[in-house]
């Protein structure tokens, strides 16, 4: 792909993450810190006792990260789905459930992320089975299913391209 191409993919992506609220901002840098093994998130992202908990809980919900990797199902065989899609469903409603996602579209930027871009055609389902849980609460989960387009939920093709923007911590310097 052409330098200009990537540059052009790469802003789009920047422009998409500065789109989201400033709490799923933070949630999906912690995340791909956790997901990706990039640092220590108790470290860099635990403020207090509380955050400290969930960040332990989020370590352990994303133990299955690894397995989804190595399974994500043919999109034309049925071979595979139901352990592929459960385990999906499983971290996406711990992410859900924490509240700090607000969208699908920032579902779908972290989760290519966490997982590849070969697990994008899996995404809306896992979404909507997430979402659509009994954990998430009612007015919680109107607003989340609500946020899937059509476009999306039946988009006939995803694009394979990995995605090249990581959003990662950024120390403010003392003024």
């Amino acid at each position: 792909m052409p330098k200009a191409a990537t540059a052009s993919l790469t802003i789009a992506e920047m422009r998409e993450f500065a789109s989201f609220t400033p709490a799923e901002q933070r949630y999906i840098r912690r995340s791909l810190d956790i997901g990706l093994g990039r640092q220590d998130a108790f470290k860099r992202w635990a403020r207090d006792a509380g955050e400290s908990a969930a960040i332990r809980s989020q370590y352990v919900a994303y133990q299955e990260l690894k397995v989804l990797r190595a399974t994500i199902p043919v999109e034309s065989g049925l071979d595979g789905i139901e352990d592929f899609i459960g385990k999906l469903t499983r971290v996406a409603a711990f992410d859900l459930a924490q509240e700090r996602i607000e969208c699908f579209s920032a579902f779908r930027f972290l989760y290519e992320r966490l997982i590849g871009p070969e697990a994008r055609p899996w995404l809306p389902s896992a979404f909507c089975a997430a979402g659509a849980l009994p954990q998430i609460k009612p007015g919680r989960r109107k607003i989340l299913l609500q946020s899937l387009s059509e476009a999306a939920a039946t988009a006939p093709a995803w694009s394979d391209r990995a995605p090249a923007f990581y959003p990662e911590y950024i120390e403010r310097e003392a003024a």
